[in-house]
C-alpha cells in the first residue's frame, strides 16, 4: 500500500528556452549560509538572463561567475581583507581580465542583475562566493552550458569546482548588464 506514495525519479528539467536582450530568461538563485539553490545553473551561450539573486542567509554572499582563474583570484583579493579593522569595508579588486560577473548580496536583499552569458567561454564557468571562508565551506556550484532547445539533463556538466586541479586559462567574461 506504501508503494504508491513512494516518490519515482525526478522528471527531466524540460528544454531551456534562451533568453534575448528584449525578454531575458528568468533565473533563481538563493545564497545561503553557505551554499547556492539550485546547486547549479544551466546556462545557453549567447543568451540574455536576468538573475534574482536572494540572500536568505545571515551572512553577506556573493555570486562570481568565472572560470577557476577568477574564482581563484577573487579568493585571493578577498582573503587579505579577512576581519578588517573597524571602519568603511574595504573595497576588493582582481587584475584585470579576471573580473568575471560579481554581484555581492547582503543578507535578506534580493539584487535583479541582467547577464548575457558569453558566446565564446574557453573553460568551464563556475559560481562561487569568495567572502572568506566561504568557498572553502562548499559555497560554489557548477555551471553547465546547454544547447537551446536540449532538456539539460542530455548535456555532459562542467567539472566540479571541488574536484578541478589546476587553474584553467584565463577567461574573461563580459561584466553584468544592468537594467
Amino acid at each position: 500500500m506504501l508503494a504508491g506514495c513512494a516518490a519515482g525519479p525526478t522528471p527531466p528539467t524540460p528544454p531551456i528556452s534562451p533568453g534575448t536582450a528584449t525578454s531575458p530568461r528568468e533565473v533563481n538563485v538563493i545564497l545561503k549560509d553557505y551554499q547556492y539553490i539550485p546547486d547549479g545553473l544551466d546556462l545557453v551561450p549567447g543568451e540574455t538572463v536576468l538573475f534574482h539573486f536572494v540572500n536568505g542567509g545571515l551572512a553577506v554572499h556573493e555570486a562570481i561567475i568565472g572560470d577557476m582563474a577568477t574564482q581563484e583570484a577573487w579568493e585571493e583579493a578577498e582573503a587579505l581583507h579577512a576581519d578588517p579593522p573597524p571602519g568603511p569595508t574595504p573595497v576588493v579588486t582582481v587584475p584585470v581580465g579576471l573580473e568575471g560577473f560579481r554581484v555581492v548580496v547582503e543578507s535578506g536583499e534580493r539584487k535583479d542583475v541582467r547577464w548575457t552569458v558569453p558566446t565564446e567561454i574557453p573553460s568551464p564557468l563556475i559560481l562561487g562566493c569568495h567572502i572568506p571562508g566561504h568557498w572553502a565551506r562548499g559555497m560554489q556550484a557548477p555551471i553547465r552550458l546547454v544547447v537551446a532547445g536540449q532538456s539539460p539533463a542530455t548535456v555532459t556538466s562542467t567539472p566540479s569546482p571541488r574536484a578541478a586541479g589546476t587553474p584553467a586559462p584565463i577567461a574573461t567574461t563580459a561584466p553584468p548588464d544592468v537594467p
